[in-house]
């Protein structure tokens, strides 16, 4: 990312962080709850130290892999070998993003989770974590970056994780019908508009009213910010809530009135 598009990207923050709401500015009980016992609570579960211990061993690492980029390109480098710490450092989402989808995880309970976009698996992780009798598919492009992953799974004693290793384009579709009704789909890879789109209209296929779909990086460039603004309007959504790096996407039914909402986190 360019320093141009940095100084863009932090305006943007800048001016979320002024300007989006909070429990008071709401008056939908559901969004009120999702808040209260979601944003702001504040437990140290066990399965955070555990994670953010590996965060530290593979932030130290000096191991290198060959990297296959089937995405909007990396953020630290254009050259095909990288080094773990830097993969975790710049892909990896920040801790507080991964302890907020265990919360939601849990208050959801959802049964069937699909993640785009694997990396070091740490996302992965707090969802398999957070609803251990759950099933996780998570898919990555690269070999080699998905068994490396595949070794984090094991270090945290996870089973409950389904790898599929290929292009979005091409696997998708195949894991979609093998999930048939995702009650969770988490979208963090191919971080442009028409990618990004196309995976929401397959997604749409399989949802159902009580899903959720996590949409990554929403105000990276304008690109992806034009996505979500067509995923807003979609007819199906009933409700989107803006947490400025990722948005939520719900399709419940009992919502009768289409609500967007951007909330402080």
């Amino acid at each position: 990312m360019s320093l141009a598009q940095q100084y863009r990207l932090a305006t943007k923050y800048i001016r979320y962080y002024f300007t989006s709401g909070n429990r008071h500015d709401v008056h939908s009980p559901f969004v009120f709850s999702l808040i209260e016992d979601v944003l702001l609570d504040k437990t140290r579960h066990a399965a955070f130290g555990e994670i953010e211990q590996l965060r530290k061993q593979l932030l130290a690492s000096t191991e290198t892999l060959q990297v296959t980029d089937l995405g909007a390109g990396s953020l630290i480098s254009s050259g095909n070998e990288r080094k773990v710490s830097d993969i975790t450092r710049y892909a990896a989402k920040q801790p507080k993003f991964g302890q907020l989808f265990y919360r939601l995880a849990q208050y959801l309970q959802p049964k069937q989770l699909l993640e785009l976009g694997t990396s070091m698996g740490l996302s992965t992780a707090y969802m398999a974590k957070a609803v251990p009798d759950a099933h996780v598919y998570t898919i990555e492009g690269c070999p080699n970056i998905a068994a490396r992953a595949r070794k984090n799974f094991d270090a945290l004693h996870l089973d409950n994780i389904t790898q599929v290793t290929g292009n979005f384009d091409t696997v998708l579709p195949d894991v979609l019908r093998q999930i048939q009704r995702p009650d969770w789909v988490y979208i963090d890879g191919n971080h442009r508009k028409e990618p990004t789109l196309a995976y929401f209209e397959q997604c749409l296929q399989h949802v159902h009213e009580y899903s959720l779909l996590i949409f990554d990086d929403i105000h990276w460039t304008p690109d992806m910010e034009a996505a979500w603004h067509t995923i807003q309007e979609h007819p199906q959504v009933t409700m989107t809530i803006d947490l400025f790096f990722i948005g939520l996407v719900f399709f419940r039914k009992d919502f009768k009135v289409k609500q967007h909402f951007t909330l402080k986190y």
